[in-house]
């Protein structure tokens, strides 16, 4: 837990600035745009991160408290059915209202009236520390989001433009590769301390591991070009059914943002259209991409167990990585009451696991236990893989 109301406030307003720190670069044009169901507008971002604190903290919690619009909890509220009803996902692009200059106005005042609440009481209770705290990761959240949904409303734009000259998206893995071994044996699995941790990462377990060794570093671009010049995504043979019928109905050749031009591969990055750098971590691929190359490898993708034992070996936080670990419960898991029994365990189906983070990732926000989610086929976050492989019992 936070260790002072101090410190929450002080945790709290920083969280809110960053947020809008992110979208200091856009255009108001940029703030409307979604090109896809899975990406957001970065004021719908904005907003909805503002109604989760006013929904979840300030209408139980702050006795005087009035709410800024009525018709907000409508627009921004995501997927949470037992709150009320909500803008269909796919619309959160046809709000041209409320205006982006409404939207920041919102935001201020929620901060105001959050700060007010903290403020005004002798001591913080420990049920409102935990909402705030919560309502803090999940803004963390959505400040990752915003950068991924960000890069692909520019991304896709003709005209490609730059987010940032300051953003920089990776540091090339210049270590030469080893393999990591690790004992089979017994492990623990799951978190163990008292600073905060979503409910998806609790039920410490043990888990058996067989011998194993994991990469000492992620597989590069130039590493996957290699799999794309061998044929990889027209050899059948390496995908999944599923993750066939995906790369041909999509008709996928190569990972998200490459592009192959007259002057050779080019990707498009947050400072805008580049050079592929050959050293620089492989990134924007989805499950079934990463399963495929292992497959061409001879290789594996490890499982979030394998990850999570071996993670003090090697470096992470580059990219979100793959495992080949469907999300699931731990044991004993249950979901929290109420509306924020909603926030991870209704997911818990048709996922997998990536463990490690982001260059996206905002600070203060990951930890060897954290467990990232996603659909097999998605890939506008930054992903990638590491891989790994059995070895034979001694």
């Amino acid at each position: 837990m936070i260790a002072t109301k101090t410190d929450l406030l002080s945790f709290f307003t920083e969280t809110r600035a960053q947020s809008e720190n992110i979208c200091k670069p856009l255009q108001t044009e940029d703030y409307v745009v979604q090109p896809i169901e899975d990406v957001s507008p970065p004021k719908w971002h904005l907003g909805h991160t503002s109604w989760f604190f006013e929904e979840f903290i300030l209408k139980p919690y702050k006795s005087d408290y009035v709410l800024f619009d009525d018709d907000f909890a409508f627009v921004f509220n995501s997927y949470y059915e037992s709150v009320g009803k909500r803008v269909v996902r796919t619309d959160r692009g046809n709000l041209s209202r409320p205006t982006v200059a409404q939207v920041y106005d919102y935001r201020k005042y929620v901060t105001q009236h959050l700060s007010e609440l903290l403020q005004e009481q002798d001591t913080v209770s420990s049920e409102i520390e935990a909402l705030v705290e919560i309502g803090i990761h999940h803004e963390k959240q959505h400040q990752e989001l915003l950068f991924t949904d960000i890069k692909y409303i520019l991304g896709n734009n003709p005209l490609t433009p730059a987010y940032s000259s300051n953003f920089e998206e990776s540091k090339n893995e210049e270590i030469a590769p080893e393999w990591l071994p690790m004992p089979e044996g017994i492990y623990t699995i799951g978190y163990n301390d008292n600073d905060f941790a979503y409910d998806n990462e609790f039920g410490r377990h043990k888990v058996y591991l067989h011998n194993y060794a994991i990469a000492n570093r992620l597989v590069t671009n130039g590493e996957f070009l290699e799999f794309i010049k061998a044929g990889g995504y027209e050899s059948v043979l390496l995908w999944h059914a599923e993750a066939w019928d995906w790369v041909q109905t999509q008709n996928i050749t190569k990972p998200l943002y490459w592009h192959e031009t007259k002057n050779g591969w080019q990707h498009y990055t947050m400072q805008g259209m580049q050079q592929l750098d050959l050293h620089a971590p492989l990134t924007h691929i989805s499950y079934y991409e990463a399963f495929a190359y292992a497959q061409w490898k001879g290789l594996r993708l490890p499982t979030e167990f394998e990850w999570e034992a071996a993670q003090e070996n090697f470096s992470w936080g580059q990219r979100w990585e793959w495992t080949e670990s469907a999300y699931l419960p731990y044991p004993g898991y249950t979901k929290v009451d109420g509306a924020l029994g909603e926030y991870n365990g209704k997911f818990m189906v048709n996922q997998k696991t990536l463990r490690g983070g982001s260059v996206a990732t905002s600070e203060k926000h990951t930890r060897p236990t954290y467990r990232n989610f996603f659909q097999p086929n998605l890939r506008w976050q930054f992903t990638g893989l590491r891989l790994a492989k059995t070895l034979e019992v001694q």
